[in-house]
């Protein structure tokens, strides 16, 4: 009978060859009947239980009579159970055929043996959807990905900084520089440090006349982006990419410890992301930009097909539309008007979580007064330039060539106003669109008052919050009685588990004035607020996490087998599609989400 057992299902293909043929010599089989006890709470188990054959029922035990039964999960074919509870000492909870049911046994013993020999078997036995996505990732994916995923910035090649002390000349600076065969020199005035390039030392003395003798304190620029070695170096790369920059200086707890260059960090990653950031930032026309914006679909296919976390390539990609959208405005609106307005990006490009391009949620903000004759013109050619870049329209019509997202700043908060005060139906769903709203062009000060004014405006207003959380418990989650996935053949990943995290944080972060928009960023920021447990948000943002790369990978199938490059479900899972692990990481998520719609309810009075 141990021939029959699967060594290629999750965790126990983590084991090595060695470590496989101790299991299978180990295994013992049991026969249960329907109804009968497999393993009953307080006591200890006998080992891992792996279904061969049947059906079980994992439930609370009842210490009262009459109670009512809770059941959690129902396990069937290749499902195991009992791991925890081995390992633990004692059993939690009740586990009962609900059919006639065969059982592969791994021994106690045996199991802690593995555990003891194979980190990765081990930490699976955690039940965490954190762990075991973690441990997939690792096991399913390209492995110099991997590698370079977890890279932090103190393993690439950290420059030693090239300081030089206020007073020191231009000449001085630039023979320096020469000498070391840097590009770049750090100017200690006092105890700030600013940065001088040697396009910086050009400018200062062909353009501005500066004398050579001028010191090169003057011309640094003391507002540096930092990072620190601890951090990710693919977090390098979206800010050096955020930021239109090719080198990032390195600070520890205040210290200055070195400078890592664009060239290093692309040492690391081969995907050409910053290639198509330069011709971005070169385009000239139209023209040039919708050659760059068209090779962004072959970045996010590569980012994919190398196992890169969705979580990062959505900074990457969002930061990439961003600079394609800014630099269309640019070349668009006339430079005279560009102080006098704002374009923000909202819903999930607002909160940078579009990775493939689904639509376009987008608005202006102008002066108050502004006269502008061709504004809708100008605005209609902007929608319409970008459907042509492959940013599709928006079904509901929430663009800048909509006259009603074209508002001044008056009117732009009169209108958040009035949607916070009706916040039901289309209301509703404007105002948590536009609540998401970032700002990728123009006068970002127009945007910010705008903002500012409505989160004071809604400070304390328990009623609104009430309502606003209502629509992230509409949806069903798609779980059965047993707790396990409703199998229909497809499932909108959207409803039932993507848009329920989001809303609901969304409320949380407005209600604490969180001015992030990033659904993962708000989620660190409400942990660091104390308004929600580490653990807990550490398995929202993976069960998010999850839903969007699962939802990625069969967005990409579909436009690489469609006709016309457009997925026409963005959002459908087709369960048939994801393999065993799969649909138990989607299901775990499920569960997830379902706790915290549970804890909306009871945090927003949703019971009625």
């Amino acid at each position: 009978m141990p021939s029959s057992f699967k060594m290629d299902n999750m965790p126990f293909s983590l084991l090595s060859e060695k470590e496989q043929a101790l299991l299978r010599s180990s295994l013992d089989i049991s026969y249960y009947q329907s109804g009968e006890t497999v393993l009953a709470a307080d006591s200890v188990p006998e080992g891992v239980y792996v279904i061969l054959k049947g059906r079980v029922a994992e439930s609370d035990e009842v210490e009262e009579q009459g109670a009512q039964e809770h059941l959690y999960v129902h396990y069937t074919n290749e499902d195991y159970f009992g791991g925890w509870s081995a390992i633990r000492g004692k059993a939690i909870h009740n586990f009962i055929a609900v059919e006639e049911t065969i059982c592969h046994i791994l021994p106690t013993r045996v199991l802690l043996d593995l555990c003891a020999s194979n980190s990765r078997f081990a930490d699976y036995f955690q039940q965490s959807l954190s762990a075991k996505t973690e441990i997939q990732a690792q096991a399913g994916g390209d492995q110099d990905m991997a590698e370079f995923m977890l890279a932090q910035v103190k393993d690439s090649l950290i420059r030693e900084p090239l300081i030089v002390l206020q007073g020191t000349t231009i000449t001085e600076a630039t023979l320096l520089m020469r000498e070391k065969r840097a590009d770049c020199v750090l100017v200690k005035r006092g105890n700030r440090y600013g940065m001088v390039t040697g396009t910086d030392l050009l400018d200062a003395v062909i353009i501005n006349t500066l004398a050579l003798t001028a010191d090169v304190a003057d011309i640094a620029s003391y507002r540096l982006i930092t990072t620190s070695s601890d951090d990710y170096l693919f977090n390098a790369l979206i800010i050096m990419t955020q930021q239109r920059i090719e080198r990032i200086v390195v600070m520890d707890e205040g210290r200055l410890t070195g400078v890592i260059e664009l060239t290093d960090v692309l040492s690391y990653f081969s995907s050409h992301s910053h290639v198509i950031g330069l011709r971005i930032e070169r385009a000239q026309t139209i023209e040039d930009l919708y050659e760059a914006a068209h090779r962004l679909n072959d970045l996010i296919k590569a980012l994919v097909s190398q196992g890169v976390k969705a979580r990062f390539a959505m900074e990457l990609i969002a930061a990439m539309n961003e600079r394609v959208i800014a630099k269309l405005f640019g070349l668009i609106v006339p430079e005279d008007m560009q102080p006098h307005v704002c374009l923000v990006v909202m819903g999930s490009e607002g909160r940078g979580e579009q990775i493939m391009k689904t639509d376009q949620d987008n608005a202006l903000i102008y002066r108050d007064g502004l006269i502008w004759p061709d504004m809708q013109v100008t605005m209609q050619r902007f929608t319409e330039t970008l459907i042509s870049f492959g940013f599709p329209k928006c079904p509901g019509n929430i663009m800048v060539s909509n006259p009603d997202w074209m508002k001044s700043i008056g009117e732009w908060t009169q209108q958040m106003s009035d949607w916070s005060y009706r916040c039901e139906g289309q209301a509703q769903m404007n105002l948590a669109i536009a609540v998401d709203a970032h700002p990728v062009a123009g006068n970002v000060a127009l945007f910010k008052a705008s903002r500012n004014w409505f989160v004071r405006h809604l400070q304390n207003n328990d009623v609104f919050f009430s309502h606003f959380a209502r629509a992230a418990i509409e949806f069903d989650t798609p779980l059965t009685f047993f707790g396990n996935l409703k199998d229909n053949g497809e499932l909108d990943v959207k409803k039932a588990g993507i848009f329920p995290i989001v809303h609901g944080i969304r409320t949380m972060a407005l209600q604490y004035k969180i001015l992030e928009t990033n659904t993962f960023k708000r989620i660190e920021a409400l942990v660091e607020l104390g308004q929600m447990q580490p653990e807990h948000g550490r398995e929202l943002a993976e069960a998010l996490a999850l839903f969007i790369q699962i939802r990625l990978k069969q967005q990409v199938k579909r436009i690489e087998d469609s006709t016309n490059g457009v997925d026409q479900t963005p959002n459908i899972l087709e369960l048939s599609f994801l393999d065993k692990m799969e649909k138990d990481l989607l299901r775990d998520g499920m569960h997830i989400v379902k706790g915290f719609k549970k804890h909306l309810v009871v945090r927003y009075h949703l019971g009625g």
